[in-house]
């Protein structure tokens, strides 16, 4: 009886921790997907976002900043390890008429005065990926990226 609950303990204690790591990354893909949506949902609700490339425009660095750290000013704890604002992407979708399918936006106008396009979605992505190590014990496991994408219908005014 022993020895059968000694040979039974490792196959065991596998299990568990596969439990506990699989919970743990399940965890983890919420909160980035959690992150997205807070930024997403934050930009699309606000007026006056500048959607043109390379704009870098306040707002939508602020809700970044806010979505990582709990504060507009970045000087709180990260929620997420190891994810920076330069992870993070914004860019929007164009639904085309004529099709009905989204595409991207017409940015023509961002050499002028008139700006880019009014967005009907807002696209949060994380594109090269955010890192994750399985730990299970005796096993070596390969890092894999994880790539969650959240689009948002916008509701402002570009």
């Amino acid at each position: 009886m022993v020895l059968e609950a000694a040979m039974w303990m490792p196959v065991f204690f596998l299990l568990i921790s596969g439990i506990i790591q699989f919970g743990k990354i399940t965890y983890l893909y919420y909160t980035l997907r959690k992150i997205e949506y807070t930024i997403a949902r934050s930009v699309s609700i606000e007026s006056g976002v500048n959607f043109c490339p390379d704009a870098s425009d306040p707002i939508i660095q602020g809700a970044i900043e806010f979505a990582l750290t709990g504060t507009t000013d970045g000087s709180g704890p990260p929620l997420v390890e190891n994810l920076t604002a330069g992870m993070i992407s914004v860019t929007t979708e164009c639904v085309d008429p004529a099709t009905g399918l989204p595409g991207a936006c017409d940015t023509s106008g961002c050499d002028g005065a008139v700006g880019a396009q009014r967005p009907d979605y807002v696209v949060v992505a994380i594109p090269d990926g955010y890192q994750v190590q399985l730990r299970i014990p005796y096993i070596l496991l390969s890092p894999f990226q994880f790539k969650p994408t959240v689009a948002v219908p916008f509701g402002g005014v570009s």
